[in-house]
């Protein structure tokens, strides 16, 4: 019998992957998922390296991009790119883990930001949005459930 697969933020497992250089492992998370074959997922370090620019969410109207915070350069596309091209990799899991305020992976937690970069909302990251429509089967949570 194959093992169930669970889909995990890169940083929660302990990869050096964060815009900053650190990680923000979770032993909580690994621990419930240690029967699982695990599929860490970072969309951000394959594109733009660790450490790197930090990016935000920005709202333009109803569409969100994602903007890096001193070169301003929309990056929106590529990261959609990265993610889709993740799922088609990746069609079937049992179970998502994302990283809370994250541009990429945070569920209902990451900062949306006007072009002032001032706070509007709480939202969720372009992949927390990709995987809620691609996974629509499964409970997607964030390290924050455990």
């Amino acid at each position: 019998m194959a093992k169930k697969k669970v889909i995990i933020s890169s940083c929660l497992l302990g990869e050096v992957c964060r815009y900053d250089g650190k990680t923000k492992e979770v032993n909580a998370v690994i621990e419930a998922f240690a029967a699982f074959e695990i599929i860490p997922f970072c969309p951000e370090a394959p594109l733009f390296g660790t450490p790197r620019e930090r990016i935000s969410v920005v709202m333009q109207g109803q569409k969100k991009h994602i903007i890096t915070d001193e070169s301003k350069k929309d990056v929106t596309e590529l990261l959609r790119h990265e993610i889709l091209s993740f799922c088609a990799a990746h069609p079937n899991a049992d179970a998502i883990v994302l990283k809370s305020k994250s541009p990429s992976c945070g569920l209902a937690t990451t900062p949306l930001l006007n072009a002032k970069k001032e706070i509007i909302a709480l939202g969720n990251g372009l992949a927390a949005d990709i995987f809620l429509e691609r996974y629509p089967q499964i409970v997607i949570q964030d390290e924050l459930a455990f």
